[in-house]
């Protein structure tokens, strides 16, 4: 039964992906794997997290559709990995489910067939029809006899005339071989395996920190005493800092794209290097025997202010990349400061929370890494070409249309609209119009499997126009 479901579902993946951009064959390969993966493995999607994954992977096949963005292609294909890892084991951490994903996809037929350490299988009883036994009954004498074929022929003249009338451009190789790789993607997932000693350790190790063997009074005083002072002067450090850097942003003139781009880059470049080091300072101080010391406060409450007064900094940052957008627009530079803004924030509160409560690294990290597939999951529902140039042309002071028609056909529509309706360059008129162009033709030259939300709204534009 299960490599009847491999060959169909082979068969159907090289319908979908053979010489094909991606489209509305992602979606439909998307629901194909959850029928696989569902008949093959039906008791562990019982598992809450596992219907989730389910849903968010059903999520990203129709974001894919719908707007047809790299990121959104990206995110389906890492929620693909998260999902088969979480059918391997439920309970593990996320970090662990894309490792059992990745491990499971690439190399999960080859885990199963030479797994010396599994036990001894049950006798199962004979199949009625064993495919597999056929495939290499048909399939490894068919290579062979091919290969001898074509060697014999360079040694008989009789013989290569007698092959020459034979016709054989009816097998495209190249899509026989893309049906291989179906079936080697379907044979790996529809029993997913798991790296057994990093799940095992996973699930073994919890978040919290514990009072170690040795613990003496008098290096925990020492180290207490080099943290306290190190922490106090950073503090006092970080506040000149910050003092200084209200004075520039509240006296600095906001018409100059250059300056406002270096203060936003240098202030990144200083951001990036303060976070790192204060986020490894505080992890080394506290990462064991430490956080049981009872005349810790004063070194904890340090760290704890040294962290908020890093958020602070994250806000002036995020103050002043605000400026500069709302001066010049947004470009994918910009947008990626506030991502990177928004992750190094949520860090410095789960290092307060590390701290807090004592927690070890590894709480650090799971937390993290689900917090950052979230972040994934939610810019990828977002059609940035299309938002950056609709508040670029609408909001922005000043309008870099160069950088806008270099960006994606997503954003083709809306820049023939804004044509229409300005007087633009000839240059940047004719550019939008071709661009808009080639635009309508590739829609009209997509093949089923490439369609996308695109496909149909032209469809519809089309009807009205013929009405």
């Amino acid at each position: 039964m299960k490599q009847a479901i491999i060959i169909i579902s082979s068969l159907f993946f090289s319908t979908l992906f053979y010489s094909q951009n991606i489209g509305l064959n992602l979606s439909i390969f998307s629901i194909l794997t959850l029928i696989v993966l569902i008949i093959s493995n039906t008791n562990k999607f019982k598992n809450k997290a596992t219907i989730i994954y389910t849903l968010l992977y059903l999520v990203t096949a129709a974001i894919v559709f719908l707007q047809h963005t790299t990121l959104s292609i990206i995110t389906n294909c890492v929620v693909f990995f998260t999902l088969i890892g979480s059918i391997t084991e439920a309970k593990s951490s996320i970090f662990v489910n894309w490792l059992n994903g990745v491990y499971t996809t690439v190399a999960g037929f080859f885990h199963r067939s030479f797994d010396f350490n599994k036990k001894e299988a049950k006798p199962t009883p004979k199949k009625d029809i064993d495919f597999l036994h056929w495939i290499k009954l048909i399939g490894i004498p068919l290579v062979f006899i091919i290969v001898f074929i074509l060697l014999y022929k360079n040694g008989n003249s009789v013989f290569n005339d007698l092959i020459s009338q034979i016709n054989l451009k009816f097998i495209n190789m190249q899509w026989i071989l893309f049906s291989v790789l179906g079936y080697f993607i379907f044979s790996n997932i529809i029993n997913p395996v798991e790296v057994e000693h990093t799940t095992k350790l996973d699930l073994e190790t919890g978040n919290s920190l514990f009072k170690g063997k040795n613990f003496s009074e008098e290096d925990l005083k020492k180290e207490k005493q080099l943290g306290t002072t190190l922490m106090l002067l950073l503090n006092v450090l970080i506040v000149f800092y910050l003092v200084t850097d209200i004075i520039a942003i509240s006296t600095s003139a906001t018409s100059n794209a250059e300056t406002l781009s270096n203060q936003v880059h240098n202030g990144i470049n200083a951001l990036i290097a303060s976070i790192v080091i204060a986020i490894v300072i505080i992890l080394y101080f506290f990462r064991g025997n430490l956080n049981f010391y009872k005349h810790n406060k004063t070194l904890k409450s340090l760290a704890f202010i040294w962290i908020i007064l890093n958020a602070v900094l994250v806000i002036l940052i995020a103050l002043k990349n605000n400026i500069y957008v709302s001066s010049f627009g947004f470009t994918y530079k910009r947008v990626g400061v506030y991502i990177y803004l928004l992750l190094t924030f949520i860090g410095l509160v789960t290092t307060f929370l590390k701290v807090l409560k004592v927690k070890n690294l590894l709480f650090l990290f799971r937390v993290n890494t689900q917090i950052a597939f979230a972040i994934l999951m939610l810019c990828s529902t977002v059609n940035w070409d299309y938002h950056i140039t609709y508040y670029n042309i609408n909001y922005a002071q000043s309008v870099d249309l160069n950088y806008l028609i270099k960006l994606s056909n997503n954003n083709a529509s809306l820049l023939k609209t804004y044509n229409d309706k300005n007087t633009l360059s000839s240059n940047n008129y004719n550019r939008i119009n071709n661009k808009h162009t080639n635009f309508i033709e590739l829609l009209e030259d997509r093949n089923w499997q490439e369609y996308t939300y695109e496909n149909l709204k032209q469809s519809n534009n089309t009807k009205k126009q013929n009405y």
